[in-house]
Order: C-alpha cells, then sequence, then structure tokens
C-alpha cells in the first residue's frame, strides 16, 4: 500500500470525527511516513511500519476527547432551515428524554462497576482492622496473665494478617481489570459514536 492510499483509507475511517481533527491526524501520520522514508525506508516498508489502518483509527478515537466528538456530531453541516428547528423543538419532548435516558444507564453501569470495586476493597480493610485489634488484644491477654486466650487471638490476628495480604492482591488485581474494562468500554463508545454510516457508491 503506498502513502496516498493508506492516507485515504485512514481519512474514510475517521470520517466521523471533525474535520480540522481528521486534518490533524492525517498531517502527523504524513509527517511520519515522510521521516521514516527520509531515514532510509522504501514508502511501502513506512506505510507498514504505521501498522494496520483499522487498528490506528481505534487507537486515534480512543485518544479524542468525548466532548469534541459530541461538538462535532452535534454541529450542522449546513444552515438549519425553519422547519427543521421547528422539528427539533416539537421533538425535544422525545429526544431529550431518550438523551438523558442513554446517559443515566451509561452513568449508572460505570457507577455500579466502581461500587463492587470499593465493596471489595472494603474485605482487606475489614481483615486489616481486625488484625491490629487482634494483635493488641492478644498482647494485652498475655501481659494480664491470660495466655492461653492470648496465644488464641493473636494466632487469629495472624491469619487475619494473611488474608489481609491475599485481599489486596484481589482487590489490585480487580481494579485493575475494572480500569481495563472503563477504558475500553469509552474507546467502543467513542468509536461507536465517530463512525458514520457508509454510503455506497452505485
Amino acid at each position: 500500500m503506498d502513502k496516498q492510499e493508506f492516507l485515504a483509507r485512514l481519512r474514510q475511517g475517521l470520517a466521523g470525527l471533525p474535520t480540522e481533527e481528521i486534518e490533524e491526524r492525517l498531517s502527523f501520520c504524513d509527517e511520519m511516513i515522510d521521516d521514516r522514508m527520509e531515514e532510509g525506508l522504501s514508502e511501502e516498508q513506512a506505510v507498514d511500519a504505521m501498522g494496520d489502518v483499522d487498528e490506528l483509527v481505534v487507537r486515534i478515537i480512543a485518544d479524542v476527547p468525548l466532548t469534541k466528538l459530541v461538538k462535532g456530531k452535534i454541529r450542522p453541516n449546513h444552515r438549519l432551515g425553519a422547519w427543521e428547528i421547528l422539528l427539533l423543538v416539537l421533538g425535544s419532548p422525545v429526544w431529550v428524554s431518550l438523551l438523558i435516558a442513554a446517559a443515566a444507564v451509561a452513568f449508572s453501569l460505570f457507577v455500579s462497576l466502581w461500587a463492587v470495586i470499593v465493596s471489595l476493597w472494603a474485605v482487606p480493610i475489614a481483615f486489616g482492622g481486625v488484625a491490629v485489634g487482634g494483635l493488641v488484644s492478644g498482647v494485652s491477654f498475655a501481659v494480664s496473665g491470660r495466655v492461653p486466650a492470648g496465644l488464641a487471638v493473636l494466632a487469629a490476628a495472624v491469619v487475619c494478617v494473611g488474608l489481609t495480604i491475599f485481599a489486596v492482591y484481589g482487590c489490585r488485581a480487580a481494579t485493575k481489570g475494572a480500569v481495563l474494562l472503563s477504558k475500553k468500554i469509552t474507546g467502543a463508545l467513542k468509536v461507536g459514536f465517530a463512525r458514520k454510516e457508509k454510503t455506497s457508491c452505485v
């Protein structure tokens, strides 16, 4: 694939983004290909070094702030006529309600995900609190002459320390997974929002 074909496919993939964003990304990729060709690569090698076009499109869209995507979508391509404004106003009870409902559903999904993570972190915190309390109680029992009870409480505290460490590792893994899932969901929403319907040429 040559540079012009690569840039044309990239432009087509980014068609849902604002025009200035598309031009900026295309210019950057054009310069990168030129730089690689100056370093001694052929045009095809320089283009191949850029990677797959579809993957590049997904990465670029994921980097674009959602507010910029929304502005690019809601900004009309032409001046609205009186009848279009009238339809927007008359239809606003429906489309505004649907928009609010969609935002509420997305927000509740993220809140639910992170509520689970917060509640998971409550487990090692609770185990840690029990471990500290057990250590203090066990020492005080032993000092006051109740050695068997003190040893039993100290043993339970040591078990809680182990459970705390085990739970912390599990919660860290769950948190990393939640962050990764949040990024993937956000990226998928952005890509879906930015994509335009492809028109078929007959």
